[in-house]
């Protein structure tokens, strides 16, 4: 069963109560509040098809659970919430960003099970494939530390730089070897990715999920990853000290359920991603 829920940082109740005729009652209730919470798992998301996937798996799950799916509005509430128990998992990013939000913020996150593989690449306003790519072009690119090693990687990949090898997913811009396009870079937000699009930036960097609201897709791109290994598959994720538990257990059983891997197989037709677990037979 699905409950949706709104994010609400930092914010407790106190409720006191007096007199002895009511003690009882209030026990009651408290007990029977305690027992729902232990039963409702609350999973922050952001943004279809991650927020679509949380609710398909709040259908799927098995009782006596329940998921209440939490949608935030940026790229760090996720993460916050679920550091500071204000949610019981995630589901919004590949191991990569995890891994760095724990060596920022001493984090305990751990990453559980990839669920899909957004097909991602670089898209254009300008040119109508790499072809025709000209000197000293402006290639935006996101501003956090992952994803700029992704978007680089898949420059690498294509021949228009050429990175160290031995910087790997934590490549920056200081880490190219040869630029033989004498390619300009600029750092932006990921939100602010489609934006950038719009404002004419020659070549951009882009997830399915942020460009599908100006009607591209990734058949649109003029380069897209390659990434066999599901490196950057999106993840369920929760803490070390809950990962273990049988309401955490049943959530990941839900998101690689036959419902969830149907609704995937649906968007793999489109070429929006790649499902990243295979159902057994």
């Amino acid at each position: 069963m699905l409950k949706k829920g709104l994010l609400l940082s930092g914010l407790t109740l106190l409720l006191a109560g007096c007199g002895g005729g009511q003690e009882s009652t209030e026990e009651s209730q408290e007990d029977s509040s305690a027992s729902q919470e232990e039963t409702v798992i609350q999973v922050a998301s952001h943004l279809p098809p991650m927020t679509d996937i949380v609710e398909i798996a709040g259908d799927a799950i098995e009782g006596p659970y329940e998921v209440e799916l939490v949608e935030v509005s940026d790229n760090i509430q996720y993460n916050e919430a679920l550091l500071n128990e204000e949610v019981d998992a995630n589901f919004a990013q590949h191991e990569p960003f995890m891994e760095i939000f724990n060596e920022e913020r001493n984090g305990n996150l751990v990453a559980l099970q990839p669920v899909y593989n957004a097909i991602v690449g670089f898209y254009s306003p300008v040119y109508d494939s790499i072809e025709a790519l000209e000197d000293g072009a402006e290639v935006a690119i996101p501003a956090d530390a992952t994803n700029e090693a992704r978007a680089l990687m898949i420059l690498d990949q294509h021949g228009l730089i050429t990175l160290d090898p031995e910087a790997g997913y934590s490549a920056s811009v200081d880490d190219i070897e040869e630029n033989p396009y004498n390619l300009e870079f600029t750092h932006i937000d990921l939100l602010n990715l489609t934006g950038a699009y719009e404002d004419g930036v020659e070549l951009v960097f882009n997830y399915p999920t942020y460009i599908s609201s100006i009607d591209l897709t990734p058949e649109d791109a003029v380069l897209l990853e390659e990434d066999e290994d599901n490196t950057f598959a999106i993840q369920l994720v929760a803490r070390e000290d809950n990962q273990d538990s049988e309401a955490i257990q049943a959530l990941k059983e839900a998101f690689t359920s036959q419902e969830v891997y149907d609704y995937l197989s649906e968007l793999s037709e489109e070429g929006h991603l790649e499902p990243a677990f295979e159902m057994e037979e």
